[in-house]
């Protein structure tokens, strides 16, 4: 890990994080604080700067400058022609996309697989390439490491993350004795992976277990995904339990399920540019989204090209329009649910 901690996070440090925190409201906060100074000023940690069409923000405490919208890799597995992804890829980098997500299992492989072909002829140079692995234990998590190297045809990920913390004993599997954080330290070590981190969907309260798991261990995450919609903000609420802490620890932010699959959409009370808006004035360093269409990837960067920080009024007003329909979690089933939980179906894949 490139920062560490030994102070623990849990349940008691959200008190004073029960409001929502906006992009400006964050930036403010942090140039009068002690915050800056400890991460290197405002410079290093909250600035954002825009070239052509794309904002550019800084990933928490690595420095790294990364993309405000990222390109979701599940999504880059749909499209029926291998040929028809690849050019989505290309096309995106080209137009200053340069974080891309994937993973390890999603579609059995494929995605990583498209994506490697992708990465040819130059273009993995002009990335900031993040995957995911499921492995809870040492030997598990070390071959799914090397899978995503062969798979997306480099020596090297930026960021590796373990993929859908979703269960309490999750990050306990994953620091105990042969468990999967031995793995990523040793590939880290290797020059394989740069950056560490974790992503889930389920409940804030597990984020914040491992959170608390890993600062008992001496680690600070480098990076940690999580959902931040307009729906989340209602319920169960990771805007509301752990972007606050996120914050605090200089951790870098990765807002996933800005539309909540589309869900949200599909509720009608929201559009697509105002859910991309909503997660894009949050403090996160990236807002990863998928198309699988090009029209999809000009929707995601027309959210990008218009986006103006909002006013709190502005943010009331859409919160408000949310509210009824978001209290249930109806429009988050990957919260209430098992439909997200690729891990409950294939438990194998944890070791």
């Amino acid at each position: 890990m490139r920062a560490t901690s030994n102070r623990s996070v849990g349940a008691g440090d959200t008190a004073s994080g029960e409001t929502t925190i906006t992009r400006r409201e964050f930036v403010k906060t942090l140039a009068a604080t002690s915050v800056a100074a400890g991460l290197g000023g405002l410079a290093a940690w909250a600035q954002e700067t825009r070239r052509g069409e794309m904002i550019y923000r800084t990933l928490g405490r690595t420095g790294e400058k990364v993309s405000a919208i990222g390109l979701g890799g599940y999504h880059i597995g749909v499209p029926k022609e291998e040929a028809e992804t690849i050019r989505l890829i290309r096309t995106a980098i080209d137009r200053g996309i340069n974080f891309l997500d994937n993973c390890w299992s999603y579609h059995n492989g494929g995605s990583e697989t498209r994506m490697g072909k992708a990465l040819r002829d130059g273009y993995r140079d002009k990335v900031f390439l993040m995957t995911k692995i499921e492995g809870r234990t040492r030997a598990a998590a070390a071959r799914q490491i090397d899978d995503c190297l062969q798979r997306l045809q480099t020596d090297r990920v930026d960021l590796m993350q373990y993929h859908e913390v979703i269960r309490l004993e999750d990050a306990d599997r994953i620091f105990d004795e042969n468990g999967a954080h031995e793995a990523m330290v040793e590939a880290q070590k290797a020059g394989k992976i740069r950056y560490i981190g974790f992503t889930g969907h389920k409940d804030p309260v597990v984020h914040l277990r491992a959170l608390e798991v890993a600062a008992q261990h001496g680690v600070r995450f480098d990076a940690v995904q999580l959902p931040l919609n307009v729906m989340d903000a209602h319920f169960r609420s990771f805007e509301k339990h752990v972007l606050p802490v996120l914050v605090r620890e200089g951790i870098g932010v990765l807002a996933m399920k800005p539309l909540g699959a589309g869900a949200i959409v599909r509720s009608g009370v929201v559009s697509a540019i105002e859910c991309l808006h909503y997660a894009l004035n949050l403090p996160a360093s990236v807002v990863i989204t998928g198309f699988e269409t090009m029209e999809r990837l000009e929707q995601a960067l027309e959210a990008v090209r218009t986006f103006k920080p909002m006013s709190a009024e502005q943010v009331s007003a859409l919160l408000k329009r949310t509210e009824a329909l978001a209290k249930t979690g109806r429009y988050e089933r990957f919260k209430t649910s098992a439909a997200f939980d690729a891990t409950a179906r294939h438990p194998e894949w944890l070791g």
